[in-house]
């Protein structure tokens, strides 16, 4: 019999025996395989509770036919986590016009066969089927995070409950949960009081004790537009720790209890967590049935960051990791970079070194530090603000001092920045950039302008294109000057809401004629759960103004307005016809 690698939390009743374990505390059941590393949520949870003492197993993928996986590690003696895994799985298994995905970079092989649509539901159901009255269901993820409350669902087209409701489940942790999780564990063995966890939502027929803010129904907001933008601002306004208070939204007879969020993890918790076991590979038991795409951009990559202060409209990221940036210590990431150079896979390239937008590490805004996220503004749009001091100095000495390590031969940011940060950081942002362009870029660098047309930006809440030129030119000009052969790389969305043909044909007048390029990297805009832009979406309104916009609904028609800059007259071609007039109802 082959030995068992205990390196990885176990996925096999071989891995049980061989540790002497006649039952698991916690089994995680994932949508993604497993594969242990920082950037998946799964291997994240249950490396934190393994720390913690508590006996973790994975069972990555199960077949939601067969009884076969779901089985195999018995039954845990605390609660069963479940996660849709590191995408949302309609999301993973469907384009942005709803045809179906050929592969998934998380699934062994490549092949997409083995996530199912909506995940959450279908491995809840699966474990319910053959394990009755089982120990407690806990949801988590960012597929059960941005679908904890009543949400617009594209795939669907249609509002659906809390997910806690649709999939029967127990209780649901959302966010970045790793100590939310540990809370709960922690309650469940000792016997304790859960419903009091900060990150928690649960369902009750009673009304909770203290303070809270009741959100319209389920019932209202499905049959009212205009009073799900108004439940939706309440709950957005309501997901920063240190002001949020507790959301009650009624379904039916029952409720629906959201605790605030959990508080942010302190720099020496962000540190620890970072440090533990990771294999950075995928569990052997998976990898015989194939490989992960996902390991050749995560392998030996480093997160330094979490959160965004952009808030763009289109993002999850403000209601899933928060608006607050937070980051790990100089010495922390120093000692993830050195244990790479250890790896028996690593050959010198740090593939990169950033988070969700690369250069907002070291530094955030004073008064949300201390008070919590501002209501009535952003700190980046319709412009800076003020209060908000960039600084890219600490930046500068980390990168320098990554590429210094023995055995590093190449770090490179690959996560995206904002140029508007780097222009308003007067005293370092030029020496940043030079750093960046004489070191740090693989050929390319990501920047997301979006759009080019003013009413759209705003509509996505991203600054207008006059900083991205200054951008480019000061790019070009650097480049030039170290002798480098190397671009910007420009994401760019079509038909968000707000967004007509007219809008692609002027934006790709401005690619042509201010870019200099024929844009490649265009997605089709993709209403995903609990964001702005899904808002306008289903409702055909700004919901900061309440003024009616146009919205693109025909996937024959949102194809064409990425044909039109991308060049494919077929699909232009074959997509006749003009606009539809903006609706303008006297109610939505």
């Amino acid at each position: 019999m082959k030995r068992a690698d205990n390196r990885f939390l176990p996925t096999s009743l071989e891995e049980l025996k061989h540790r002497n374990w006649d039952q698991l505390d916690v089994i995680l059941v994932s949508g993604d395989s497993y594969i242990d590393s920082p950037f998946i949520g799964a291997a994240v949870i249950g490396r934190v509770l393994e720390q913690a003492g508590f006996r973790v197993g994975i069972i990555a993928q199960p077949d939601i036919l067969s009884p076969d996986d779901i089985t195999r590690l018995g039954e845990p003696r605390l609660f069963w986590g479940v996660t849709g895994g590191s995408v949302d799985s309609m999301v993973a298994n469907y384009t942005a016009v709803k045809k179906h995905r050929k592969s998934d970079d998380y699934t062994p092989g490549g092949m997409n066969n083995r996530r199912p649509d909506r995940a959450v539901i279908a491995y809840t159901n699966l474990i319910r089927r053959f394990f009755k009255n089982t120990r407690p269901i806990l949801l988590g993820g960012i597929e059960a995070s941005l679908r904890r409350i009543a949400h617009y669902d594209y795939w669907s087209d249609s509002l659906r409950r809390s997910i806690l409701f649709d999939a029967k489940a127990d209780y649901l942790l959302y966010g970045m949960a790793e100590q939310s999780v540990l809370d709960f564990a922690r309650a469940v063995d000792r016997g304790e009081e859960i419903r009091d966890i900060r990150g928690l939502c649960y369902i009750s027929r009673e009304l909770p004790d203290g303070d809270y803010l009741e959100l319209p129904a389920y019932e209202e907001v499905a049959a009212d537009k205009q009073m799900f933008i108004r439940m939706y601002h309440a709950f957005y306004h309501n997901t920063d720790p240190l002001t949020a208070r507790r959301l009650v939204q009624r379904h039916a007879d029952r409720l629906l209890i959201h605790n605030p969020p959990s508080f942010y993890l302190s720099q020496a918790q962000l540190d620890a967590f970072a440090d533990l076991p990771y294999q950075r590979l995928q569990h052997p038991y998976y990898e015989k049935m194939g490989s992960v795409k996902a390991l050749e951009t995560i392998q030996f990559s480093i997160n330094i960051h979490r959160g965004c202060y952009g808030e763009c409209n289109f993002c999850a990221i403000a209601v899933h990791e928060g608006r607050t940036v937070r980051w790990r210590s100089l010495e922390s990431i120093k000692k993830e970079a050195e244990e790479f150079v250890r790896h028996p896979d690593f050959k010198g390239i740090i593939q990169d070194i950033g988070g969700p937008t690369a250069n907002m590490y070291g530094y955030e805004c004073h008064k949300k530090l201390s008070r919590g996220v501002c209501e009535d503004k952003r700190c980046l749009f319709p412009e800076k603000c003020v209060v908000l001091k960039p600084d890219h100095a600490m930046q500068i000495e980390l990168l320098k001092m990554i590429r210094s390590i023995p055995g590093v031969r190449k770090v490179f940011v690959a996560s995206g920045i904002r140029p508007d940060l780097i222009q308003a950081d007067e005293a370092h942002g030029e020496a940043y950039l030079r750093e960046i362009v004489s070191h740090h870029v693989s050929g390319q660098l990501k920047i997301a302008p979006e759009h080019s047309e003013e009413s759209v930006l705003a509509l996505m809440g991203k600054p207008g294109s006059r900083s991205l030129l200054r951008f480019k030119r000061e790019f070009d000009s650097l480049t030039a000057s170290v002798g480098k052969h190397q671009f910007l790389t420009y994401y760019l969305i079509a038909a968000h809401p707000g967004c007509d043909e007219e809008n692609m044909r002027r934006l790709k007048r401005f690619t042509s004629r201010e870019l200099h390029i024929s844009p490649e990297q265009v997605q089709i805009f993709t209403p995903t759960p609990s964001t702005y832009s899904s808002l306008m979406y289903y409702t055909e309104m700004d919901p900061f103004s309440m003024n009616p916009i146009f919205v693109e609904k025909e996937n024959a028609r949102k194809e064409r307005q990425k044909a039109i800059i991308t060049g494919d007259s077929k699909k232009v071609i074959s997509s006749p016809g003009t606009n539809r007039r903006i609706k303008r109802p006297g109610r939505p």
